[in-house]
């Protein structure tokens, strides 16, 4: 008999780990895995060229939809004062903030999302979330038309005609978007005097559990000794192969405990007749198993489990990228402000990279972030970049 069918007939067999390991990850990464994550967006079997194109039109037709009935909303609801008059030293105040753009202004994405904070904040009860205030720092010649309509709804702040003057010198972009992010922040905590501050761009549309995760955030002891805390990451960021450490410790985490487990259940539960048991190499086969399946899967799809509750949201070191929700807890939006006032931000070091470059550096501030993320970006157009004729989600 040939000695590969000796080799063969000794180890290949079902009843072998080895050979049921190799089958199983077959089965699982071959057909399985991308059966089930090739129409997921922030999967790595996502087939981009067949779908991105399709559901990146789809995202910006919704998001029309919703502008242009938020829109019509706005145009059609009787004013009040419910919202406008803004009360003193609340426990928390919003500050939206916004200027024109020139690209995407048929989404109306600052109607969208004050539309979905007055929503929010009328499921609060009588005792109201927050207090909201629109901070609108178009300099332009033309002015903010969303910002202007929703004045008659809520309170809008501005620079004085002599701030704007002064605020006329030739800088680049984003030197401009720090100042007026600075000039929001100061704004707001001079009217209200807030206990504590949450920083929307306009295009920062709040999820359904907004306030109830952030009062959680703000009950526990972190948030006494931070600057502040991002309630927003990009979504195609946020899988485990990253550079951020904590990231590293969560998948091994979750391999060893998902390991666990399948080992636990095979005695219970065996439909194929594994013979796997609780061993260190059947132990460290199923811990790689389960982190493979996680990060070629999605990270961002299982961080969704967490919404099941506010006190699972999970709280880690920031990270770099972007800042369109920001919660500055306590004085530290006065803190931020200053220390922004002392950086020039270029291209390469826009506001973010000063803020997460400043809570690394000044000795005693931290700085967090939230997962999932608390906001949808809805802002396909940018109004201080250049934008793509039709832009696309990834």
């Amino acid at each position: 008999m040939p000695r590969w069918r000796v080799f063969f007939g000794q180890h290949m067999r079902w009843s072998s780990a080895a050979v049921q390991a190799l089958a199983l990850s077959v089965v699982t990464f071959c057909v399985v895995l991308p059966l089930c994550g090739h129409r997921l967006l922030y999967s790595h079997f996502f087939i981009r060229s067949i779908y991105l194109d399709s559901m990146s039109e789809e995202v910006l037709q919704e998001s029309l939809h919703r502008g242009q009935d938020a829109l019509q909303f706005w145009q059609s609801a009787v004013a009040v004062s419910t919202f406008r008059d803004v009360a003193q030293h609340p426990e928390l105040l919003v500050t939206v903030v916004t200027s024109r753009r020139n690209e995407g202004r048929d989404s109306h994405y600052l109607l969208q999302v004050m539309r979905q904070l007055s929503i929010l904040l009328g499921g609060c009860g009588e005792r109201r979330c927050a207090e909201v205030l629109v901070c609108d720092v178009e300099s332009g010649p033309q002015e903010n038309q969303d910002a202007g309509l929703l004045e008659a709804h809520f309170k809008v702040v501005r620079r004085s005609p002599q701030e704007l003057h002064r605020n006329r010198e030739q800088i680049n972009t984003f030197e401009r978007e720090k100042r007026d992010y600075v000039f929001c922040l100061r704004r707001g905590w001079e009217l209200v005097k807030p206990r504590n501050v949450v920083v929307l761009e306009d295009d920062a549309l709040p999820r359904p559990d907004f306030f109830s995760v952030v009062k959680d955030l703000l009950s526990r002891r972190f948030a006494l000794h931070t600057l502040y805390i991002k309630l927003y990451h990009p979504e195609r960021l946020q899988r485990y192969w990253n550079p951020e450490p904590y990231r590293i410790l969560e998948w091994v985490g979750l391999g060893l405990v998902g390991a666990t487990a399948l080992l636990l259940t095979f005695p219970y539960w065996n439909p194929c007749s594994f013979s796997f048991r609780l061993s260190p190499a059947h132990l460290l086969f199923f811990t790689l198993y389960v982190m493979a399946t996680a990060e070629l899967l999605g990270r961002h799809y299982l961080l969704e489990v967490r919404r099941l509750s506010p006190q699972l949201y999970a709280v880690s070191p920031a990270t770099e990228c972007c800042t369109p929700a920001m919660l500055f807890p306590g004085n530290a939006s006065l803190r931020a402000a200053h220390y922004l006032d002392g950086s020039f931000c270029v291209k390469g070091n826009a506001k973010d990279m000063v803020l997460y470059q400043l809570a690394r550096t000044v000795p005693g501030e931290r700085s967090h972030s939230v997962e999932p993320n608390l906001v949808t970006h809805i802002g396909a157009y940018s109004s201080v970049r250049a934008n793509l004729a039709r832009p696309k989600l990834l």
